[in-house]
């Protein structure tokens, strides 16, 4: 039985992760990595952000399996940056503590403002279906759009909590806020929130991502849980939740540490990959609910943020401190890396569903 609220999932493949990954050289005394994402139109370019202002991006590819990175350039801003996206162009755009967005274009050394809150920008996203649509969310519970032409978005909705995270896909977009609230918005119709609802999570909401298909959608929390929801009612027999990012404790049999979800990715096939604050990742398929890939990393550092690049053979994760032990525990998580990851097509491939 797969489909029940605290399930694990069935154990795929088993563990893996022998082959030591890359990890592309960051400047000096580098703070928290806040976000990852790959260049869609230059798809071997990645870009990061940290909570020391910056925004980074290097040229990586892999030839014959092995890893080559190469700095590319790098911005500072004006405070801690929270999250980036990237625009079909290739532009990098950004939003944080400043309480701004900005539009970056790699190699230069401005910016350019697009949006404006009131309070630091948590979430922003590029909307494909339509032309120069950036979203952003922030700590003030608005959501607000932007198409470029003017100073003042062209859409402004309150919220039902702080916005925690978001995600941008085909004409949805699916916001993660406080107290457990999921909104869903549908582009095609901007004049209501098309559904509003309590997740079946039963903590903090940490991630939140939406299918390739855009059927529906993963969500993390805090308490080591993933909940995969389908936007169809009809669909709802699909919807369950599973039990991941824990650690059984030595002294006991039925104890476990559990450890936040913070970060979930898409592959292109569909299948998926968490990151947590244990410092580790592992590879999911949702349709078959098992567990496809479990990397023993020899890591006790959080990983922040991670990120497939288009194709998908390229997996980058940061390890990094995400925070979640409070500021006093900081200086026991010194360690600041983003390593890169060659994807096996034998890791994330989706499996035949077995039957029970």
């Amino acid at each position: 039985n797969f489909g029940g609220g605290g399930n694990s999932y069935g154990s795929g493949m088993g563990n893996s992760g022998s082959m030591p990954d890359t990890a592309v050289e960051l400047p000096a005394n580098t703070d928290s990595i806040s976000s990852l994402t790959f260049n869609p139109r230059h798809q071997d370019v990645l870009i990061a952000s940290t909570w020391d202002n910056k925004l980074m991006a290097w040229q990586v590819g892999a030839q014959m399996g092995k890893i080559q990175s190469k700095a590319h350039s790098q911005i500072t801003n004006k405070g801690p940056v929270l999250c980036t996206a990237v625009t079909p162009e290739g532009d990098v755009l950004s939003g944080g503590a400043c309480c701004t967005a900005s539009k970056w274009t790699i190699g230069q050394q401005q910016t350019q403002q697009i949006a404006k809150h009131d309070k630091p920008i948590s979430c922003i996203n590029f909307c494909t279906t339509q032309p120069n649509l950036v979203a952003t969310a922030c700590w003030g519970k608005k959501l607000r759009l932007w198409d470029g032409r003017t100073p003042r978005p062209v859409r402004e909705t309150t919220l039902e909590g702080k916005a925690y995270s978001m995600d941008s896909r085909g004409s949805k977009i699916v916001v993660a806020c406080s107290g457990r609230k999921i909104q869903i918005f549908d582009l095609r119709n901007q004049n209501r929130t098309w559904q509003t609802k309590e997740s079946s999570l039963k903590n903090q909401i940490r991630c939140v991502s939406i299918f390739p298909n855009v059927e529906g959608y993963a969500a993390g929390s805090i308490c080591g849980r993933v909940a995969i929801t389908n936007f169809k009612e009809r669909d709802s027999k699909k919807n369950f939740m599973f039990k991941c990012h824990r650690k059984k404790e030595i002294d006991s049999s039925n104890k476990a540490k559990v450890y936040a979800v913070n970060a979930i990715e898409f592959h292109p096939k569909g299948t998926f990959a968490t990151a947590g604050s244990d410092g580790q990742f592992v590879f999911w398929d949702k349709d078959s609910r098992q567990r496809l890939q479990k990397f023993d990393l020899p890591n006790e550092t959080p990983i922040s943020a991670c990120a497939f690049n288009k194709t998908g053979n390229l997996f980058a994760y940061a390890v990094s401190y995400d925070w979640s032990k409070g500021f006093q525990n900081r200086h026991k998580y010194q360690r600041n890396e983003i390593r890169i990851h060659v994807v096996k097509d034998s890791e994330i491939h989706p499996q035949m569903r077995r039957h029970h």
